[in-house]
């Protein structure tokens, strides 16, 4: 099946919901009698709707991406949903000098930038493909109608969040789509997931041998619900502190419960982001895993970016990593070491040894060989590496592929639940948990072997989210919510090379929102260009 967007025929990503009526020839169908009709293959056109969330197109390493003229990696789900919410933020820094990491790093892009241009398509990429499937598919499976309707819902949410008023289509078009206000599509999006989620299937823990792992279940419509509510006052100015409590909690009370056993001498945390992950039982906690397989799922831009771009071959002094590839790029900021290290003391030691000393199972660093500060941008050595991804079996069995990796990506999971129903708990009380509050942020505290307290701030709960979910492709987004990323109270906060200042500095809020890509904008005449670019 090829699906990848002429780019001489439809010029600018604002199309692409459009895009597919002038590819339908290439979709796959089945034909009945070739005279009369052809049937689409309702499976495929499903599992596209998945499959771009964690490959990027049909050919495997070698093949070419689905969206023309960008290349895989570039325009990867995950290598961008990670570029553009840590790399800009105190909890990364790449050391390559690729187009557009280091305006990144410096929180410099603008509406050229490469790499947010191929997420911008990526996602608009995944809303075709559901736009198509609910058009030519509607009323074969209620279930995956339901699930296709909230992983376009999702791809639309990660839009709005991004790039703020963006073009709106829920149907192929041969027009350029309208532009929809951020207010207006976060509406959008809360009525789809409501009206969807009780026709998604039941909530249930899987592992990779039970049927429906890797699907959306009735969880994730209640997981991405309480994340549209934790942000609710900026996307549309009003807070909605008590729904994301609500949703949350749903979450919290269903079978998605937290991994807490670890084995063979790796952590619960550490099993999470294994190559036997689907298997190891962590998976409990998975509620929307992004499947990968060293033989079948041969990407660039998945579990394996996330993996080598943040080793280097000398970290291996523990245990196989588990995969060839080590590209010495990504690591970590001295501030969100801090976390764990506040005293700025953490020791030049190995991954296990880290996590003791920090007291803390989720302080995975390595910092032989390294400094502790980011003195030098473009050196890897500069600021602790971070061994949180491997492809090593917790199980003691053997990966797949020596080069590619077997370690699936939880794009949600249920310690995101706990997190939210936390701060949401705190800001409903004044600024501080209740005793539930602080039971949910304890439970994780506990699952890391670290210590307990009585209460939780705000401002606490963000430096936990950080420890919990960091290169993950949350920490924008919070430091958003907070106040701490651009605006009025941004010099409040500051990282290393914040602002591109190595001490950091203040920059405009009109970069809490990235740029519509120019080439959009140029091509189609509804569209409006965010402030400040």
């Amino acid at each position: 099946m090829n699906l990848r967007y002429i780019k001489n025929l439809i010029p600018a990503a604002a199309l692409v919901v459009a895009g597919l009526s002038s590819c339908t020839g290439d979709l796959d169908v089945t034909p009945i009698d070739p005279s009369k009709t052809m049937v689409p293959d309702e499976a495929a056109l499903y599992t596209k709707c998945y499959a771009n969330l964690a490959l990027q197109g049909q050919g495997g390493q070698g093949g070419d991406c689905d969206i023309d003229g960008l290349d895989g990696g570039t325009a990867g789900f995950v290598r961008q949903l990670f570029n553009s919410n840590e790399l800009t933020t105190d909890e990364a820094i790449c050391a390559w000098g690729d187009p557009g990491i280091p305006a990144l790093n410096y929180n410099q892009y603008d509406a050229s930038h490469p790499m947010l241009k191929g997420f911008y398509y990526r996602l608009y990429t995944g809303i075709a493909y559901c736009n198509h499937y609910l058009e030519v598919c509607a009323g074969m499976d209620a279930t995956r109608e339901a699930e296709v309707r909230f992983l376009r819902a999702m791809y639309y949410y990660h839009l709005m969040d991004a790039f703020g008023n963006v073009p709106f289509a829920t149907k192929l078009m041969s027009t350029p789509p309208e532009q929809i206000s951020r207010a207006e599509l976060f509406k959008w999006i809360e009525s789809e997931l409501l009206e969807v989620k009780d026709q998604m299937l039941a909530p249930a823990a899987r592992k990779d041998t039970d049927q429906g792992y890797g699907r959306a279940d009735q969880d994730a419509a209640n997981l991405l619900l309480a994340r549209l509510y934790l942000n609710a006052e900026v996307y549309t100015g009003s807070a909605r502190w008590a729904d994301a409590k609500e949703y949350a909690e749903k979450v919290i009370n269903g079978p998605h419960k937290l991994w807490t056993q670890g084995m063979n001498g790796w952590s619960a945390y550490q099993m999470l982001f294994m190559g036997d992950n689907g298997s190891n039982g962590a998976s409990q906690e998975a509620i929307l895993p992004l499947l990968q397989d060293g033989t079948k799922t041969t990407a660039w831009c998945t579990s394996l970016f996330l993996m080598a771009s943040t080793w280097n071959l000398d970290m291996d002094i523990e245990a196989n990593f588990g995969t060839s590839e080590a590209w010495a790029g990504n690591r970590a900021r001295s501030q969100f070491v801090a976390k764990f290290f506040p005293n700025n003391d953490a020791p030049q030691v190995g991954i296990r040894d880290m996590a003791v000393a920090a007291g803390d199972d989720r302080a995975l660093f390595f910092g032989i060989g390294h400094e502790l500060m980011v003195n030098i941008p473009t050196e890897f050595t500069s600021g602790y590496a971070v061994g949180k991804f491997r492809n090593t079996y917790a199980s003691g069995g053997s990966s797949h592929n020596s080069q590619f990796i077997d370690t699936d990506f939880f794009l949600m999971r249920s310690a995101e639940a706990y997190l939210i129903a936390a701060e949401a708990d705190a800001r409903l009380n004044g600024g501080t948990t209740s005793n539930a509050g602080t039971a949910y942020i304890n439970a994780l505290r506990e699952r890391a072997h670290t210590t307990s307290a009585n209460s939780y701030t705000v401002d606490q709960i963000l430096d936990e989210r950080s420890r919990e979910l960091y290169f993950e492709g949350f920490r924008r987004t919070d430091l958003i919510r907070y106040g701490y990323y651009g605006g009025a109270n941004s010099g409040k906060y500051l990282w290393e090379w914040k602002a591109g200042a190595q001490n950091g500095a203040a920059f405009s809020a009109d970069l809490n929102l990235f740029a519509l890509p120019d080439e959009d904008v140029n091509a189609n005449p509804n569209l409006k260009q965010n402030p400040g670019y």
